[in-house]
Parts: structure tokens; sequence; C-alpha cells
């Protein structure tokens, strides 16, 4: 039997950044107290593992409101604008880890909003990239992620639209939705925020899953990249298993299996991927 690992599966550029961030920090803070705003990545084996080492996580910004002393780490999915403000107020260190596709986000909605554009984003309302994505918007921006959301989208004619995506969202997917705006005939300004990472991830896991008997994404439960892999791969390969670690790999491969691939997700440690590749090596 045949195993092909994706070559992108894995930590991507951000999550390597904020990995490398908060472990200088571990070595530098002395005595300050170190928090993440939000579990630093979407992997609870990753989170768990850092909050061993003394890093604490901030669930919400009432939290950070009330807090006076240490060091913040801003995750690679980024913040709000007012989430930096609170910091400031509160005398609180901190140390920004926000993915550069991320930030650029902001500055487009940011610029674009004050220029009196509406703002549409692609993607998962709720998710924390959102969720700051969302904060640098001079106006109220609209979030959506269906084809039923897009073509229900109605808006003065007159009125300048200005469309990004989450940088984990399927690219597929995001043409499609804009496809239905320049149906409507909009003023519309598309800037395509996808990063590559996530594009190279995607159609590496679709081209595999294509050829593939089953099909293992591994990644976080509550990973938005991870999901979408899984969605990609299972539209090619009805054998496809979503897991987050070893221990929830439950396979039972027939002998007639030729071709098994393996793909993860952003968020997903070097270490676990190996496992799970040895473990389907030597079992099958």
């Amino acid at each position: 039997m045949e195993i092909i690992k994706a070559k992108s599966a894995g930590f991507c550029f951000g999550v390597k950044k904020a990995m490398e961030v908060v472990y200088q920090q571990l070595e530098q803070a002395g005595e300050l107290p170190i928090y993440t705003f939000g579990p630093l990545i979407h992997n609870e084996e990753v989170v768990k593992e850092l909050e061993a080492k003394g890093v604490k996580v901030i669930e919400n910004q009432q939290e950070l409101e009330n807090l006076t002393e240490g060091i913040v780490i801003i995750r690679s999915h980024g913040v709000s604008r007012e989430i930096y403000q609170i910091m400031e107020k509160n005398g609180l260190t901190c140390v920004d880890a926000t993915c550069p596709f991320v930030k650029r986000i902001h500055r487009i909605v940011e610029a674009e909003s004050a220029r009196g554009k509406r703002i549409v984003i692609i993607g998962n309302d709720g998710h924390p990239e959102v969720e700051g994505i969302k904060g640098w918007c001079n106006l109220p921006a609209t979030v959506l992620e269906g084809t039923e959301e897009a073509q229900n989208f109605t808006s003065d004619p007159e009125e300048k639209i200005c469309i990004v995506s989450q940088t984990t969202f399927n690219y597929n997917k995001f043409k499609d939705l804009v496809e239905i705006f320049v149906k409507k005939g909009y003023d519309i300004s598309v800037v395509n925020t996808i990063c590559n990472a996530t594009e190279e991830r995607q159609t590496e896991a679709q081209e595999i899953a294509a050829k593939a008997d089953a099909m293992i994404v591994i990644g976080g439960t509550h990973s938005s990249n991870t999901r979408k892999l899984y969605e990609i791969c299972k539209n090619e390969c009805e054998n496809t298993h979503f897991i987050q670690t070893l221990d929830d790999l439950h396979l039972d491969l027939p002998k007639s299996v030729g071709l098994v691939g393996i793909t993860a997700g952003a968020s997903t440690p070097n270490n676990i991927i190996e496992e799970v590749q040895n473990y389907v090596r030597i079992n099958f």
C-alpha cells in the first residue's frame, strides 16, 4: 500500500512565527506572567503543552480588561484595534504575532472603509480572524460564507463595496461567491486575501484525495482551515477521516486499498503527522 503525505501539511508560516514568539517569551519573560489572547493556535495538544509551561489563555475581552500586569501575545489570527487600546491603557506588554497576511487585510479594510466603502468579508462569522478584521473597519462590515447569504445580500446601487476574504477560506468557494456579486451589478472591488499557503494546501489535498482510496485529515476540531481541508477531501474521496491525534484514528482498511493520503491543517505539529503516518505504514 502506498502512502502520500502532503508536502504542505502542518504548520504554516504564521503559526510557526507565533510558536517561535511564545517560546522566545518563555525564555525572556522572567517573573512576568505570559498570556495569549485566545488559544495560540487551534490545536488542543499544543495549547495544553504551553499551559504546562505557564502560558495562560485570556478567553475574552472582559478578562483582558481586568488584567493589569503581564505579557500578552497576539496570536496569528490577529485582533481588533480595540484590543490593542485596552492593552495600552492597562500597561500590558503587547507581543504581536499576527500573521502578515492577516495584517494586510486589517490595513485594506481600514483604508477602504475610511473611503466610505462597505466592507464584505467572505469567511466564518465568529471566527477570531474575522472578528479581528471587523474590528479594523470604520463602518459595520458584512460577513457571509454561503451561496444563500450572497444571493440574499442587498445594497444601495450607488454604494461602493470592497470584498475581502478570511485567509483560510476555500478559494473556489470564494470565487463562486464573488461571481454572485458580479452578476448583481454592484460597484465592487475584490481583493483575494486568501493566503498562498492556504491555496497551496487546498489544491494539494484535492489532488491527493482525487486518487486516494482513503484520506486522513489531521487537525484541531476548532480549526477552520482543517475543516475546509476535510470538506475538500471528502468531496473527492468518500473514505475521508478527520482526526485530531492518532487516538482518534479508527481505520479498517480492506486489502484492496492501494493508496492512503494524509494531509493536515496549519495548526498541526509535525510530530502528530509523523505519528499517524508511521502507524498507517506499520499497521496496513
